[in-house]
């Protein structure tokens, strides 16, 4: 039973990563980093893919937690620390590659004891199974985020993703 759950949400949750891949293709590079949009596109993107990486982590420990190079823990800054540079397109669909394939190893895995250990990450205690829920709901907000700019302001957006366009 738990194979069937971890593909269903599986479909779901690709469907959202490859919404959001869709939309930093869509996006023009008078977009990327334009002061006038806040936040600046590249960021919302590094923001939506450093939480993704840091909630699929084992233990989600801030003090343990690395995300890939060149990509820093800026994001656990209470006071809003930017990183230090504005990351490429292509550094950044690195970093969505690299959650895309965390994700499915995550719940290719999954066992149902697994999914129901209980994680706490301040302010929140939730079990395995309902972090990822959250997380998928957190990449599928900060999609809709993207292309919701880009409708504003080339009156264009990516396609609608309905399933993943991998397997799990």
């Amino acid at each position: 039973m738990i194979e069937f759950w971890s593909d269903v949400i599986w479909q779901q949750f690709g469907a959202a990563i490859d919404t959001l891949e869709l939309a930093i293709l869509a996006c023009p590079e008078s977009m990327w980093q334009d002061d006038s949009l806040q936040p600046q596109p590249w960021y919302l993107a590094y923001h939506t893919l450093f939480w993704l990486d840091f909630r699929l982590s084992d233990s989600m420990d801030e003090t343990t937690f690395a995300p890939p190079q060149p990509f820093t823990v800026s994001e656990f800054d209470d006071a809003g620390l930017m990183p230090e540079r504005v990351y490429s397109r292509g550094e950044l669909l690195a970093y969505l590659a690299h959650g895309r394939e965390r994700c499915r190893t995550r719940l290719r895995e999954l066992t149902l004891p697994e999914a129901r250990r209980m994680i706490r990450c301040a302010p929140r205690e939730l079990s395995v199974a309902e972090w990822l829920l959250y997380n998928l709901r957190h990449v599928q907000h900060h999609a809709a985020q993207l292309n919701l700019l880009l409708r504003q302001h080339v009156d264009s957006s990516p396609r609608w993703v309905s399933r993943a366009g991998q397997a799990l």
